[in-house]
């Protein structure tokens, strides 16, 4: 992810629609890194939009284990 000038509701939206097609531990591991470190650079109220979509990667990875 290449953050300057990243949409945040445009990359959520990009995470949330590709999250099924994520199968590979690697790639899902990437997906949660990117979405966590936006999470902490995006203001407080957009903080909620990004919290399922953690959580939706998370168990994923669980699952993928």
């Amino acid at each position: 992810m290449n953050t300057p000038g990243v949409d945040p509701y445009k990359y959520l939206a990009e995470v949330s629609r590709k999250i099924d097609t994520l199968t590979q531990r690697n790639q899902i591991e990437t997906a949660l890194d990117e979405v966590e470190y936006l999470f902490e650079v995006i203001p407080p109220e957009l903080q909620d939009l990004a919290e399922p979509i953690i959580q939706a990667l998370r168990k994923k990875l669980l699952e993928s284990s």
